[in-house]
């Protein structure tokens, strides 16, 4: 991501580019997913977008040596700092995004719909705090 680029509005990018990879490609079919390899890449394009989000308004990255990427532990105990509740959501978000549809491609439309609000909850959580 370029410097200049407003980390909120990709954030955004990405989730809606998971919704769109879900309505797309992910074959809905009743309360389920027909297709496991587009879950997974939803769950895991919707994550990106939360990190890039929280990237914007946490040092997160700042913090570390170089070439060293952050760790789901940085992201909670930096945003803990910040807004305990909040720590919550992202949990939630880590759990779902990333883990029960980005790994396990789990293919329950309620799971996915409660991991994009968690998302969504994130990102709008990250625009109120963001200066540009």
């Amino acid at each position: 991501m370029k410097e200049t680029e407003n980390p909120i509005k990709e954030a955004e990018r990405y989730l809606e580019n998971a919704k769109k990879i879900l309505s797309e490609k992910a074959g809905k079919d009743g309360n389920y997913y027909s297709d496991q390899k587009y879950v997974k890449m939803a769950g895991n394009t919707a994550w990106n977008g939360v990190l890039v989000a929280l990237d914007g308004v946490l040092d997160v990255r700042e913090d570390l040596k170089k070439g060293q990427r952050p760790d789901i532990k940085d992201y909670r105990n930096a945003l803990y700092a910040k807004d305990k509740k909040m720590n919550s959501v992202f949990l939630s978000a880590y759990e779902t995004l990333h883990k029960a549809l980005g790994y396990d491609g789990n293919p329950s439309y309620k799971v996915v719909q409660s991991g994009l609000k968690d998302g969504h909850a994130v990102v709008s959580w990250a625009a109120k705090r963001y200066k540009e």
